[in-house]
Formats: C-alpha cells, sequence, structure tokens
C-alpha cells in the first residue's frame, strides 16, 4: 500500500512553501520521497521548512520569489531547474487575507489580495506547467483553495472571491493540461489557524465556526499532509483531476 504514496524520484515546488500550511504540506511531499523547492517571499522562514525537512532526511532548497511580482517568479524557475532538472508537483500555497468590510474596500487593498491569491496563482502556474509539457512526463499541480470559496464567510470579502475563482481556475486547468497527463486538482481545508490566530479570534467567532464544523475543534497541519500526498501521487491519483477535496471536518456539510 505504501506504494501508492511514494514520491521518490519526484522533484516538488512549494509556492507559499514558507508558510505554516504551505510548510506542513511540503514536508508531507519530502517525508514520502520528493525533492522539494521551498518558495516564499521571506527567505529566512523558507529555510527554517528546508532544515526541518533535512533533519528528518529530506531534500529540500529555499528560494526566494513573490507570486505578486511574476518577474521573481520567472528568476525562482530558472533556478529551480539548475538545482533539479525540472519538476513533477506544483503546489500553490501562497495567501493574503484581510478582514475589511466590503464599503471601506479600496481597490488598492482588492488588488493586493487578488495579485497575490489569484493573479499570482494563475501566471505563476503558466510558468510551471510550461515546463511540465515540455517533460512530456506528466505531473500534479495542487492549488490551495478555502472553505470560503463554495460559501463566503462573513468578514473576508474579498479572499473568498478570490478563492472561489481558484476552484473555477482549477477545474478549468484540469480540462486544459489532460492531454498532457497533467492533473490539476484543489484541497478545500476548513479552519486551520495558527496557534498566534487562534489567540485573536473573538469567542463568539470561535463558537460561530465551531457550530458549523461536525468535528467541533480547528484543523491541525499535519492533517492537510494525506489529502496533498495523495493528490501528488500518480499511482494513488492518476486518474483524479478537476477535484476539490474537501479537508474541513465536516464543515461543507453543516448548516443550521
Amino acid at each position: 500500500m505504501s506504494k501508492l504514496f511514494d514520491l521518490t524520484g519526484k522533484v516538488a515546488v512549494a509556492l507559499g512553501g514558507n508558510s505554516t500550511l504551505g510548510g506542513s504540506m511540503a514536508k508531507g511531499l519530502a517525508e514520502h520521497g520528493a525533492k522539494v523547492a521551498i518558495v516564499g517571499r521571506n527567505l529566512e522562514t523558507a529555510e527554517e521548512v528546508v532544515k526541518e525537512i533535512q533533519n528528518d532526511g529530506g531534500e529540500a532548497k529555499a528560494f526566494q520569489a513573490d507570486v505578486s511580482d511574476l518577474s521573481t517568479v520567472e528568476t525562482v524557475a530558472k533556478e529551480i531547474e539548475e538545482w533539479s532538472g525540472g519538476w513533477d508537483i506544483l503546489l500553490n500555497a501562497p495567501g493574503m487575507n484581510s478582514t475589511t468590510p466590503y464599503l471601506e474596500l479600496s481597490t488598492e487593498e482588492w488588488d493586493k489580495i487578488m495579485d497575490v491569491n489569484l493573479k499570482g496563482v494563475v501566471f505563476a502556474t503558466q510558468i510551471f506547467a510550461k515546463r511540465m509539457i515540455e517533460q512530456q512526463r506528466g505531473g500534479s499541480i495542487i492549488n490551495i483553495s478555502s472553505v470560503s470559496s463554495t460559501t463566503p464567510l462573513s468578514k473576508v470579502f474579498t479572499y473568498s472571491a478570490s478563492k472561489a475563482a481558484i476552484n473555477s481556475v482549477t477545474q478549468y486547468l484540469a480540462r486544459e493540461f489532460a492531454p498532457h497527463n497533467i492533473r490539476v486538482n484543489a484541497i478545500i481545508p476548513g479552519f486551520f489557524p495558527a496557534e498566534q490566530n487562534r489567540k485573536i479570534l473573538s469567542e463568539d467567532r470561535v463558537n460561530s465556526i465551531m457550530n458549523h464544523t461536525p468535528m467541533n475543534r480547528f484543523g491541525e497541519p499535519e492533517e492537510l499532509q494525506g489529502a496533498t500526498i495523495y493528490l501528488a501521487s500518480d499511482k494513488a491519483s492518476g486518474f483524479v483531476t478537476g477535484e476539490l477535496l474537501r479537508v474541513d471536518g465536516g464543515y461543507g456539510s453543516m448548516t443550521i
């Protein structure tokens, strides 16, 4: 059974791999044999993830790029190719959020969030997917969506809109890249707040989340690793593409 999830010989590029969730997913890929490029705006935090992977016996390297500045993505793609010779897995995990109310939202803030969550992901994927097509060995692209992509959450208007668009992009590209044996899927996480974020959530907000989460708890970053490894593996999910895979403690199945 373990052979289904063996990623030995695969190269993974983790955009936003220096974040709490992106880092956990990247570490899961490395633990199953993938060589992982950790890409983030903050090189220091990317190097911290790399050290954790290396301490566990994995192979990884940190790279610096900002998906809202596509020239840096083009540069880092060349750097990663020099390091690894190509790639088989692309994990799109960059993200930006804001609680600005809709009537107070500025075009500048809208653009800033969309440049990371949507435009950045779309055009960074374009850069990496072109090389995957040229390699002619297939591959897997995994986008990170959100429960707010299907039913928008209050207080995060722009974020919700960007993630709804990511779902559409995922399904469009699944059809676009299927002839090249490149699968495109998205993971829809529920609430996986980092420890520092949990401390600032109001009691009412936490109660509201729990009332809509049948498992009655927050998710832990490590609980996203299984879905990531599954979607990355050609042997485990070779006929899976265009899927929006929920890892949300049942949030998507609950109303009132």
